[in-house]
């Protein structure tokens, strides 16, 4: 079993050993200095690619940075998830461990009235979502569909086409997706 501070400490050790500073490894690893003091503090869930970046940085194997002794399994905190407060008002949780080669999140997403956060991409063939409102009134428009959701709804869908959420209720939007996408998003917005 892996915590996020074992993570941490383990990366800390692995650039101590080489005798890099934080800098150093930073600029090796093309991430932020105060990404990796984050990671290395155990304060944040680096990405897949970040820690790749971060493993190439320090010339060894990704597996040896989460998969300790040949556990592979990664417990994220309550106090741990990623939490967003996007511009407009509305809010994203992660709720799920990052695993390196899998691309799935379990996102929980809260959203004002009439907010609408506009189109997510088209992700790869191969993707896939699953939305299930737990309040108020979700509008899913997948492709040129639409989709109402009330408390307990749920649906399925394939995520190789644009698609957008909308609180269409006078009262917050509460839901969750759990998506499966089989590339790297790079700089896309997440629900």
């Amino acid at each position: 079993m892996i915590e996020l501070g074992e993570l941490g400490a383990r990366i800390q050790a692995l650039r101590r050993d080489r005798g890099l500073t934080l800098q150093e490894l930073a600029g090796a690893a093309a991430v932020s200095a105060s990404m990796l003091s984050s990671v290395e503090r155990g304060r944040k869930a680096p990405t897949i690619v970040v820690l790749a970046r971060i493993a190439d940085g320090l010339g060894v194997p990704l597996s040896e940075l989460i998969v300790p002794g040949g556990s592979p399994v990664i417990v994220r905190r309550a106090g741990q998830q990623d939490v967003i407060d996007e511009p407009a008002g509305w809010r994203r949780e992660i709720l799920t461990p990052v695993v390196p080669g899998v691309n799935f999140e379990w996102i929980r997403t809260t959203l004002p009235p009439g907010a609408d956060p506009g189109p997510f991409p088209a992700y790869a063939p191969g993707s896939h979502e699953f939305v299930l409102a737990e309040s108020g009134v979700l509008r899913l428009t997948i492709g040129a569909q639409e989709v109402l959701l009330q408390a307990g709804d749920s649906v399925y869908f394939p995520a190789d086409t644009v698609h957008r959420y909308a609180n269409a209720g006078d009262v917050p939007c509460v839901y969750y997706v759990a998506a499966l996408i089989m590339r790297p998003r790079g700089n896309a917005a997440r629900r």
